[in-house]
């Protein structure tokens, strides 16, 4: 008999937490004891969307239209209903929860339901420094009263867990770390589009690319890349910058490169398929991280993978993977002089580097694999259902 397990995440846009969702429920619907289903909400946005790929796989898709990012009284309300007729429906064995808004009303819903093992994953925090004060303490509340509902709550760093314990949301026993998978060869082997890449981007073979990927949105630090582009294009004329992703803030991004006088050092790739994500890696020689928040940005080990060297600002769970001045460099979160330094040891460098990039490369090899990630949830999963 069939194991059933119903997935919920608030919408599946191109992002870490939502290809992580869909490699799960991949790895799982390609095992013969599993019945999937994927629960979302719309995937609205300039981001992109992921429920294309999701149908691709044959997935069992339902889509819930109220079921948004913001906080709305109405449409929770409606969606927490549908949510618990969906369960209703079902009856799954399991009902594992994503992002912040499905992980609350999920949660709730499946303990309405009876639902016998419930699972939430932290991809990244609701509540943190960037926050407003009301809203952070409104999150934490909401966290606390939903991990009552939860059985186990995986996190994809343990840097969520250390925060989550210290914020008294619960207690550490009931957490565990399974870092987020992702399709490790297609990283590892796309050293051969370098080439064609770099000429479809009309970057020439003796620049030297520093590239960001992050959706251009706040708290992805941008625009601290662009302030430390010109001090580093001072020092090393033959440097460029990729930018590869899209979002509110471009034209802002793009008016502060003009203004400091680096614009046309800029290649801003726009929104891409997570599929080529690959490709744009291999036409970069280092890759920069600076946002202030995220739970483990896919992106370093995608880097490390691709045998990039890293330099991320030191948030969230980046020191599990950018080991510093050994798999890459941490400097502190809004530090631009910190970018500027580190890059430019990356460009004057080049051995020393490739050598942090090696050693990152076989730290991640298996650790991000996507059936690492699927099989130590099969695991998790039989433990939560024996103990029931």
């Amino acid at each position: 008999m069939k194991t059933k397990v119903v997935h919920a995440i608030t919408r599946m846009i191109l992002g870490g937490a939502q290809e992580n969702t869909l490699l799960t429920c991949r790895g799982l619907h390609e095992r013969p004891d599993y019945d999937v289903t994927l629960v979302t909400g719309p995937a609205l946005g300039p981001e992109g969307e992921l429920l294309t790929e999701a149908e691709k796989l044959g997935l069992r898709v339902i889509v819930v239209p109220e079921m948004r990012r913001a906080i709305h009284p109405w449409r929770d309300w409606v969606a927490a209903r549908k949510l618990r007729r969906i369960l209703r429906d079902l009856r799954p064995d399991i009902v594992h929860t994503h992002s912040s808004k499905a992980g609350i009303l999920g949660r709730y819903a499946a303990r309405a339901e009876r639902v016998p093992v419930v699972v939430h994953t932290i991809h990244g925090l609701p509540f943190h420094p960037y926050e407003r004060g009301w809203k952070n303490r409104l999150y934490v509340w909401l966290e606390r009263k939903a991990a009552r509902w939860s059985d186990k709550i995986v996190c994809v760093a343990d840097a969520m867990t250390e925060q989550a314990v210290a914020a008294g949301v619960a207690d550490r026993s009931k957490f565990v770390t399974v870092y987020s998978g992702m399709e490790a060869e297609a990283f590892l082997e796309c050293d051969w589009q370098r080439r064609a890449m770099r000429h479809r981007l009309g970057i020439g073979e003796d620049e030297f690319v520093i590239g960001k990927v992050a959706r251009l949105f706040e708290l992805k630090g941008y625009e601290y890349v662009v302030e430390a582009a010109k001090r580093i294009r001072n020092a090393h004329p033959n440097v460029r910058f990729l930018f590869v992703g899209d979002g509110i803030l471009r034209g802002t991004l793009e008016a502060q490169a003009k203004r400091l006088g680096v614009r046309d050092w800029i290649v801003f790739a726009g929104l891409v398929p997570a599929s080529q994500v690959p490709a744009y890696l291999s036409a970069m020689d280092a890759l920069v991280h600076a946002s202030l928040r995220e739970g483990l940005a896919r992106v370093l080990p995608q880097a490390l993978l691709a045998g990039k060297p890293v330099v991320s600002f030191d948030v969230d769970g980046a020191r599990e993977v950018v080991i510093h001045g050994e798999t890459g460099y941490l400097v502190p979160p809004k530090s631009v002089e910190g970018l500027v330094v580190s890059l430019c040891e990356i460009i004057e460098n080049r051995e020393q580097a490739a050598g942090m990039a090696a050693k990152g490369r076989e730290l991640c090899r298996e650790r991000f694999r996507w059936q690492t990630m699927v099989a130590q949830l099969d695991t998790l999963y039989r433990e939560l259902l024996d103990a029931r």
